[in-house]
């Protein structure tokens, strides 16, 4: 059984793959945080600012096989356009939950690339065609390689030199979103200039929220 809180299709707004059209499918749940407020203070990561409890999002609700969610996610893709790769991105809460080999294999049937963004601390299942790990403070990782390392910065117990010498192909800092630019709860300039001094990690923003879409 999945648990899908929402699926939309829309524009990556982060990291390497910033830009490119893609399906977003939100499982339900993570291993870091309940996702209600009341345990927000006690919780593995305080920071996440994103609604994954539940399935009552837009085109969310519950699978029992994996051909079928396939087929709900690839009717979300223009079916006008013949020329881009089909894109999918497996996001939460947590998706290695839930995202399996089946549901890898199911959507590669369908002709899509799949993509996961993920916290790091959980096995990945083999096929995945672009992987996302963005680690949260202290807590231990079960990846240490992939196409991308995300840190949204700063953290405290999670600085960049924690994990400089992994094998990711691309390593970003992105601002945390506490406030807009230019209020003292903003990171932004902290981040410009860690990635300044630091220059192997590249600037990720938030390039949805500029825009104004999903």
């Amino acid at each position: 059984m999945y648990h899908v809180k929402e699926a939309f299709y829309t524009l990556q707004g982060e990291g390497g793959q910033a830009g490119r059209a893609s399906v977003f499918c939100r499982f339900s749940g993570c291993n870091l945080w309940s996702g209600r407020e009341q345990d927000r203070a006690t919780a593995a990561c305080r920071f996440c600012d994103t609604d994954f409890v539940g399935t009552d999002g837009q085109n969310g609700g519950r699978f029992t096989q994996a051909a079928t969610l396939a087929e709900h996610l690839h009717d979300l893709w223009p079916k006008q356009d013949g020329h881009a790769t089909p894109y999918v991105v497996f996001t939460g809460g947590e998706p290695l939950l839930q995202l399996d080999s089946a549901l890898i294999d199911a959507m590669q049937a369908q002709g899509f690339e799949v993509a996961v963004e993920t916290n790091g601390t959980l096995p990945v299942p083999t096929g995945i065609d672009w992987l996302c790990v963005s680690p949260k403070g202290s807590n231990a990782l079960a990846v240490t390689s992939g196409d991308e390392l995300k840190l949204v910065y700063p953290q405290p117990d999670a600085p960049p030199e924690r994990f400089a010498a992994f094998n990711f192909r691309h390593f970003f800092l992105q601002p945390m979103d506490t406030g807009p630019l230019g209020e003292p709860g903003n990171r932004m300039a902290d981040t410009v200039a860690y990635c300044l001094a630091h220059p192997q990690w590249r600037l990720s923003l938030q390039t949805h929220k500029i825009a104004g879409i999903d």
